[in-house]
């Protein structure tokens, strides 16, 4: 790191208005005694499995906030526990993977009185941050809390086996991965509408993923890696171009990457294509009939065999100028007079260095002027002013002009519109479009996965998304381990892999901390970097940005929310997951990342579930029929701002809230749902007390039903009652009713015998027809005589006489009665209820008097 530009201080005279008002001066340093109890000696609930406690220093200082704590290095991050509520400070933790670099500074205040040599100076480590954040912790002076913690990060950040690396340590864990080939072979399955076939690995194992439909073919060609070690195992190529034309092709172009379709338009034919740059050379002289040949049957005829040929637009990523450079080296592009029916469009997009320059001046900016800055200042007290930005209009706008120095927002934009023109020409013309820069790894990759993501709505869902950036961004090589700044993986499979490094050359500057020419001195005592330098460069956290931007713009579009995109991004810079480690699927292979490393999509996904559709990660506005055709913007909407919730949280925490509305509206829903659900439950009750009262109100129809039954059988009783009685009567007995509904009949056979009582209760049916007699049932109570009494019983000779029931023969039509019959040991009536009631009297029997 060059000291001199990486130590580049702010305003020099900042620092002399810093004493006094929060800044170094104002922190007791001598005054910071160490707790008494070991942090790693508690119950550490905050560690993550496997993560283990390397160093911890206590009485240090987080600048930024000017709060004292503990500092703790642990083999996945570095920790900062707040000394009054031993939480977690998230601006002072941070992944060790995350740190871009790490500097030791010392300041020291000089005075007037000869005691100035004597002053201690400031013991500072900044430590910056790949995701925008500036940190610096202070220590106490004379001891060793420093070198201590310096010595822990250069440990823990450059490994020199994959294997000592915190994702292959930890393994999986619960957040198992499956193998993204099967997912990789899924994807190309639906683009070319073969949805109903399902990839395994054992279709991987035997070859027999070689699909095709009418126009495309998944080929084999490069399931080794020795066509491409950059490419995927399974390529999508034109059906009519062989597997040998196809190797000869590769030969032309940079880095063996040939064209390939990454994605077809399921109706018109179109196709969104890639590549690395043709070797033409400095004089654009140098062709190949295979090369041509297979970009021009990326142009398929429209509307069938008999149409016109498709148009075919060649979208260089880069400025003109590039292009022509790189033909000095062997490179260049294509000329459009040996491609027909294409033209080629530059789209003059910057190259990474460009990129990560612009990062690191927005990164500056943004702790400069934030609410809470590395040197633990306010943009409100900076340069002694009392307004925003240093007390007048004139440095208001010159802190405005350097965002727009930093060029980042601009580089955003032209990423968003060249993708946008890339996806018009795709939907509204049906062209095919081959996109590529230099090695068609970083630009194009952006270019196409973003015009993927405006052309197809599956890829703004949470599925649809992970399908693209696995197969955009992994599998078709883009170098993570350099680009995001992870160690790389050299070698050819053998074990232990070693992690290649190279030096840093500090050609960014970093944000430091503020220096005075006159007060105090700042002077760089160490520095090192976590990262090779030279490939280093924001490239994906870029295209997420872009991303961001279009979910601003169509905020119905996608199923994801922003903070689904910082959560995904961390993870992605974090390195905690194996998902994008190594620089090329190849790599991740030989590593067997799939098996030994946890998941990050499976983290994710599990992060959603454990609160269902209410999670932050789901955007509440999501509606995927308002959306479900391509996403053009026009030009005047590609006007990007920063990305509040990524590019402000550290620098501004209260200003990058811009979105609680929507966790305002989240918390509405959620009301919203539970009153739903409240309702859903009252409605459901409510059907069961209707549904049992029309059950209640169908048993009191069947009880009134069997009410008037039983009252229509209590008529029809006292009918045949009446009967009776009255032929009981004709036979010269007396009959009485009492008022429990008992009849007495009084049988007199002469005078100066005792009157015979027979006793007759009425029988009542319950409502199962049983029959059962109680004190109010029918019966008759008759006595017994002796047999000779009969004979001479008169009573029994009228009765049978004069009988209404008795026929010509001498029977009797109530066989059971059993009345005057000789030889009985009854005498007078024998009286059977059942047998009354089966016989249903006539009132025809009896005439009325």
């Amino acid at each position: 790191m060059a000291s001199g530009r990486s130590m580049s201080l702010r305003d020099t005279s900042e620092l002399e208005k810093m004493e006094g008002t929060g800044s170094w001066d104002a922190i007791e340093w001598t005054k910071i005694e160490p707790v008494s109890r070991s942090v790693s000696q508690l119950n550490l609930e905050f560690l993550l499995e496997a993560e283990q406690v390397i160093v911890e220093e206590y009485g240090v200082v987080l600048v930024n906030m000017d709060e004292a704590g503990t500092l703790i290095v642990t083999n996945f991050r570095l920790l900062f526990l707040s000394e009054g509520t031993r939480n977690i400070a998230a601006l002072g933790t941070i992944p060790l993977a995350t740190i871009e670099t790490f500097n030791k500074i010392a300041v020291k205040t000089q005075s007037a009185t000869r005691q100035s040599d004597k002053t201690p100076s400031r013991r500072l480590l900044q430590v910056i941050g790949k995701d925008m954040r500036i940190v610096v912790f202070g220590f106490r002076p004379r001891t060793k809390q420093r070198r201590a913690i310096f010595d822990a990060l250069l440990r823990c950040m450059k490994p020199t086996r994959v294997w000592d690396l915190y994702a292959f340590i930890s393994g999986p864990s619960r957040f198992n991965n499956t193998n993204p080939k099967v997912r990789l072979l899924d994807e190309y399955f639906r683009l070319l509408g073969k949805d109903s076939y399902s990839a395994s690995l054992s279709m991987i194992e035997s070859g027999s993923f070689t699909l095709s439909n009418d126009l495309w073919r998944i080929s084999s060609v490069n399931s080794n890696y020795t066509m491409c070690q950059s490419y995927p195992f399974a390529l999508i190529l034109p059906k009519g171009i062989s597997d040998v034309e196809v190797l000869q092709a590769s030969s032309f172009r940079a880095r063996c990457r040939l064209p390939v379709v990454t994605w077809c338009h399921p109706h018109t034919g179109a196709v969104l294509a890639r590549s690395s740059q043709p070797l033409v050379g400095l004089m654009m002289n140098m062709r190949s009939n295979t090369d041509e040949k297979l970009v021009a049957a990326l142009c398929t005829k429209l509307g069938g065999a008999r149409g016109a040929r498709r148009k075919l637009y060649i979208a260089d990523a880069r400025p003109r100028k590039n292009a022509l450079a790189n033909g000095a080296m062997g490179g260049g592009s294509e000329s459009s007079s040996n491609y027909s029916q294409s033209e080629v469009v530059f789209f003059g997009i910057d190259n990474i260095h460009a990129m990560r320059d612009s990062f690191a001046r927005l990164r500056e900016y943004l702790d400069t002027h934030g609410a809470k800055s590395s040197d633990g200042m306010s943009s409100f007290l900076r340069h002694g002013g009392w307004t925003w930005g240093g007390g007048n209009l004139s440095s208001m706008s010159a802190s405005v002009s350097t965002l727009g120095d930093s060029g980042w927002i601009i580089h955003v934009q032209s990423v968003l519109a060249g993708s946008t023109w890339i996806a018009a020409r795709v939907a509204l013309e049906s062209a095919s479009v081959l996109v590529h820069c230099s090695d068609g790894w970083d630009r194009t990759t952006q270019l196409v996965a973003l015009s993927s993501l405006l052309l197809d709505p599956y890829y703004r869902t949470f599925r649809g998304f992970q399908a693209l950036v696995e197969k955009d961004w992994l599998a078709f090589g883009h170098p993570f381990s350099d680009r995001v700044g992870m160690p790389s993986i050299s070698g050819s499979g053998s074990i232990p892999f070693e992690l290649s490094r190279q030096s840093s050359t500090g050609s960014f500057p970093s944000s430091p901390v503020r220096q005075s020419s006159g007060s105090s001195r700042s002077q760089p005592v160490s520095s090192s970097h976590a990262h090779t330098t030279n490939n280093y460069s924001p490239i994906f956290l870029q295209w997420v940005d872009c991303v961001s931007q279009l979910l601003r713009m169509y905020p119905f579009a996608f199923e994801f929310s922003s903070a689904f995109l910082v959560d995904f991004l961390d993870c992605v810079l974090s390195s905690r997951f194996g998902n994008f480690l190594g620089n090329s699927e190849k790599e991740r292979q030989q590593c067997n990342v799939f098996e030994a490393c946890g998941c990050l999509w499976a983290y994710l996904a599990d992060l959603r579930a454990s609160e269902g559709s209410s999670h932050a990660h789901y955007n509440l506005f999501y509606d995927s029929s308002k959306h479900n055709e391509p996403l053009l913007p026009p030009a005047a909407a590609l006007a990007p701002t920063l990305w509040p919730q990524f590019h402000l949280r550290w620098a501004c925490p209260s200003e990058a809230q811009s979105g609680e509305l929507e966790a305002q509206c989240r918390k509405m829903a959620l009301k919203y749902s539970e009153l739903q659900k409240g309702q859903d439950l009252a409605e459901r009750k409510a059907k069961e007390i209707t549904a049992a009262m029309e059950s209640l109100s169908s048993e009191l129809q069947k009880e009134k039903q069997l009410s008037s039954s039983a009252l229509d059988l209590a008529k029809t009783a006292g009918k045949e009652s009446e009967a009776i009685k009255r032929a009981v009567q004709s036979l010269g007995c007396r009959v009485q009713f009492s008022r429990n509904s008992d009849c007495t009949v009084d049988i007199e056979s002469n005078p100066l015998e005792t009157p015979q009582k027979f006793v007759h209760s009425s029988p009542w049916k319950h409502s199962d027809g049983n029959v059962q007699h109680d004190k109010n049932d029918m019966s008759v109570s008759i006595s017994i005589t002796k047999d000779d009494l009969v004979a001479n019983n008169s009573i029994g000779g009228v009765c049978k006489t004069l009988c209404p029931l008795g026929t010509r023969d001498g029977g009797c039509r109530w066989p059971e009665a059993g009345c005057a019959q000789l030889g009985s040991q009854f005498i007078g009536l024998k009286a059977n209820f059942d047998a009354f009631d089966r016989l249903s009297f006539n009132d025809g029997y009896f005439q009325s008097d």
